[in-house]
């Protein structure tokens, strides 16, 4: 019964902090859109959409944006504050995937911001989270918040997106809250095409995970346009709110009333991204989940990312590492985080609290185990039944790319021999590991079943 009352309590919190905005707030929509280069958007999807039963068109939305000036001053704990600046024009768009059938969707949004490190935009999180996105009946959008993505654009296909227009990424924050009120109460063209989002969840990896901390710790508690919050592979810092102030090291603040999850890869507890300084305690709307054995890029990722890429630029050389990128299971535990993070904001059902990764010294480094494997942190079966040693750094290359991959060395024969005699005790091992993250909650089942079946292979 206490526990009951809990998410009642945590589902009325919610509602009362949900946004109230009319439908006049919103920006004007256009679409779907069409034409262009290859008839197609830039980021089409990279998995089959249509087996699935899923759709994929583009829309363009525009008004006025607002900068931001940072009010006061920023400290370590997230409580950042903005006053409004200058105003702008802009037209952007937005990519959305959603359910064919309006049946099978399942009330959430996902809410990607685009990432823009390589120059164009992409959609890492996407990427990383489409299984459980579309077998769970998610719409997901990305949107090109950002000035570069947005150029980049106009210059690949400017037959389609020569109009669009991003006056600077001091307006990224603005524009990412006008995405969420043309999703909530359009104005013009509908993109969800008549499906009612019951939550908005903002996502962003990366470099657009260090937007994410900026926007939900000065922009949410002032906009209250999203319901929840999914920040994968941050830094300790969050990104500048304009050009001229850049943020400290900081928490992600959690006092605005919907939950956070931080999930970070083995690559970004340390250096480079060094989160470490950043790292703050579990409570009720904060969850840091920590997975060693993966690394910031990984093989998953690139090679759903080289299938985006090439269709607009088949002859482009991609980065060459001097090693086999990271190839662990960082997928399925992003699986779950969504899945988990969804019941969180839906019905106040709480995500498991989850072990650090184990960091000792001065300066700090990660304890590794007899097979060079990091200690502590989310347990993967690939790190419970390993057959290879599993960073989140240490490669080389032509690009500063490598140094984000990690490295997946595979053991010796002999080495498998002495673990698993035979093939059989191999794939037992890994369904005893696969079983206990189900129990432990970092792991769906549909995924266990899956790591299980290659493990068969």
């Amino acid at each position: 019964m206490v526990r009951l009352l809990g998410a009642v309590l945590a589902i009325m919190l919610m509602v009362t902090l949900a946004p109230a905005a009319s439908a006049a707030e919103g920006p004007q929509v256009s679409g779907p859109v069409t034409g262009g280069r290859l008839g197609i958007p830039f980021n089409s999807s990279p998995v089959p959409l249509g087996a699935a039963g899923y759709t994929e068109q583009e829309y363009f939305f525009g008004g006025t944006a607002t900068g931001y000036a940072q009010s006061g001053t920023w400290t370590g704990d997230g409580r950042w504050s903005v006053t409004p600046a200058e105003q702008a024009p802009y037209e952007t768009r937005m990519l959305v995937r959603r359910p064919a059938d309006p049946a099978r969707f399942n009330g959430t949004v996902v809410v990607e911001w685009l990432n823009v490190t390589a120059g164009i935009d992409l959609d890492p999180d996407f990427q990383y989270e489409n299984e459980e996105l579309l077998r769970a009946g998610y719409a997901w959008v990305g949107v090109s918040a950002q000035q570069l993505g947005v150029d980049a654009l106009k210059k690949i296909d400017p037959g389609r997106y020569g109009t669009l227009n991003h006056p600077g990424d001091t307006f990224s924050y603005d524009i990412f809250s006008q995405a969420a009120q043309a999703l909530r109460h359009p104005q013009g063209a509908d993109p969800l095409q008549g499906l009612k989002p019951k939550a908005l969840i903002a996502d962003g990896e990366s470099q657009s995970a260090f937007r994410m901390v900026t926007y939900a710790n000065a922009i949410q508690p002032v906009q209250r346009l999203y319901d929840g919050f999914l920040i994968h592979s941050r830094r300790d810092a969050g990104a500048p709110i304009n050009l001229n102030q850049l943020s400290p090291a900081a928490w992600t603040r959690t006092d605005s009333g919907v939950p956070v999850l931080t999930v970070q890869t083995e690559t970004d507890v340390l250096a480079p991204l060094n989160y470490f300084p950043a790292a703050q305690p579990d409570n009720p709307r904060f969850r840091l989940w920590e997975i060693p054995g993966t690394s910031h890029v990984d093989a998953h990722v690139q090679q759903l990312g080289q299938v985006e890429i090439q269709r607009f630029f088949p002859g482009i050389t991609l980065p060459q590492c001097g090693l086999p990128p990271n190839d662990g299971q960082e997928r399925y535990v992003m699986d779950a985080a969504l899945a988990h993070l969804n019941a969180w904001v839906r019905y106040g059902a709480a995500p498991p609290e989850a072990d650090r990764i184990t960091i000792t010294g001065t300066p700090p480094a990660m304890v590794r185990d007899q097979y060079g494997n990091a200690e502590g942190g989310i347990r993967t079966p690939a790190l419970q039944a390993p057959a290879a040693t599993l960073t989140g750094t240490g490669n080389t290359g032509d690009s500063l790319q490598c140094t984000l991959e990690g490295t997946t060395v595979p053991f010796t024969p002999e080495q498998l021999a002495r673990l698993y005699p035979t093939n059989a005790d191999y794939v037992a091992a890994v369904g005893r590991a696969a079983a206990q993250a189900v129990v432990k909650g970092f792991l769906l089942p549909a995924d266990a079943a899956e790591i299980v079946r290659d493990a068969v292979h």
